[in-house]
């Protein structure tokens, strides 16, 4: 049986056999936002299925694919599709590409999500860039014994999310002339969306949007010791006294129409 390190080693040796280059930073692409990977200059583009230890992502809009190559002259490998614990993974798996990411020699992370708008000053296809999170997944991926060799044990969260990049961000909004705010992500379980009574409760206690991934990830780069800069388009309002059903395909639709600005903002601040 291997350990965590080991698999991440064995992903990465299948990978370099590939690819030889050194990334400079990873973007996870959550759902509707696959078509960030088209502007891409793909080099290698591996299916996960391929790629030793992965899982295999069953959400429908998630292409499944690891492309590497290049972005504004930048080295990026870019996850079409993430995992979520909703699809029966434990969070290590849910992970795990972070890690293999980071062996890769990312020093960055980029990760976006189509979430719900809590905050009323929101607007449906807002980005929100995300300055904190409340864990609420009642899960962590760091437990369990630790590996030196890929994290401290006591990984300090006071700043989570690289306070440059929100800046950065916020001004390429500015000068591209977009709405972006900066907030607080909550993370849950899901995969239902929630009730009135929770949306109240989760817009209490400082949330502004909601959604079901991209703590995990964080944790797990900011184990890493990489710098984090994470993006949320709203795609649909969750506000509990105006509350409707949520349309999949509107959600979708939302993401894809906002995508071009997480585009910009990636594409800035990589070549900053």
């Amino acid at each position: 049986m291997l350990y965590l390190y080991d698999q991440v080693k064995e992903s990465v040796d299948f990978i370099r056999n590939q690819w030889t280059g050194t990334v400079k930073a990873g973007i996870v692409l959550g759902t509707g936002l696959g078509n960030l990977a088209k502007q891409i200059k793909a080099e290698v583009t591996l299916p996960y299925e391929e790629i030793p230890n992965f899982p295999r992502s069953t959400v429908e809009t998630h292409a499944g694919n690891f492309v590497i190559g290049q972005l504004n002259g930048v080295n990026v490998v870019a996850m079409e599709g993430r995992f979520h614990a909703y699809e029966g993974y434990d969070l290590k798996q849910i992970t795990f590409p972070i890690r293999v990411i980071k062996s890769l020699g990312a020093e960055m992370l980029f990760v976006s999500n189509a979430c719900g708008g809590m905050n009323p000053q929101y607007r449906q296809g807002d980005i929100m860039v995300i300055e904190d999170h409340i864990n609420l997944m009642g899960v962590n991926p760091l437990v369990g014994i630790n590996d030196d060799r890929l994290g401290p044990r006591f990984p300090d969260l006071c700043e989570p999310y690289d306070k440059k990049m929100i800046d950065l961000a916020l001004e390429i909004a500015r000068k591209e002339n977009f709405v972006a705010h900066k907030g607080v992500y909550v993370g849950v379980l899901g995969p239902n969306l929630e009730t009135r009574a929770e949306y109240r409760f989760l817009r209490g206690i400082g949330a502004d949007v909601v959604g079901m991934s991209t703590v995990p990830e964080v944790l797990v780069a900011v184990h890493c010791g990489m710098r984090v800069l994470g993006l949320s388009i709203v795609t649909d309002m969750a506000l509990p006294d105006a509350l409707k059903p949520g349309d999949v395909a509107e959600i979708i639709a939302t993401a894809n129409a906002a995508e071009p600005k997480l585009t910009k903002i990636v594409s800035g601040v990589l070549s900053s």
